[in-house]
């Protein structure tokens, strides 16, 4: 942490350009993007068919939710990093409520609606919806109120 000229404190960055948020260094972040990958890379292709008939009632939910339950907090970070970058977003400030909440709205669109009935890409699983909002939502807190703790014990 770093005390800055008007006496805020910011989280130094990759080349200083992070601070507050933690955008792609964020430990949510990089947790979700790591889950992510481990289930689409690793758990799904390797070992799909041992769990699937071992613990059945997990492989549905690895199978077509887990993904969905990561993605606001694996996307949202980039998003918002690129909208920084673009000065498009005007603070480096944790996403607040609204800002995750217009988010989760124009993926559902665009991943349930949008891609299943006019692109034919992916499926409309209305359990998908559930999982975008529990994740998204879920991350939003973490970073809201997550965080806290971890600025506290720096002071």
């Amino acid at each position: 942490m770093v005390q800055g000229i008007a006496g805020d404190r910011h989280r130094d960055g990759i080349a200083g350009f992070m601070s507050g948020f933690g955008y792609l260094q964020d430990r949510l972040f990089l947790s979700s993007l790591s889950a992510y990958a481990l289930n689409r890379l690793v758990i799904l292709p390797r070992f799909g068919g041992f769990v699937h008939s071992q613990f059945p009632w997990s492989w549905r939910f690895l199978h077509g939710h887990l993904d969905d339950l990561l993605m606001m907090p694996a996307a949202l970070p980039v998003v918002l990093w690129i909208q920084r970058q673009l000065k498009w977003r005007k603070h480096d400030g944790p996403p607040g409520w609204g800002e995750m909440a217009g988010h989760l709205l124009i993926w559902s669109v665009m991943c349930k609606l949008i891609g299943p009935y006019f692109l034919h890409i992916g499926v409309a699983d209305p359990w998908d919806l559930v999982c975008f909002a529990v994740g998204g939502f879920s991350a939003c807190a973490w970073w809201k109120y997550g965080g806290r703790r971890e600025d506290q014990a720096a002071t």
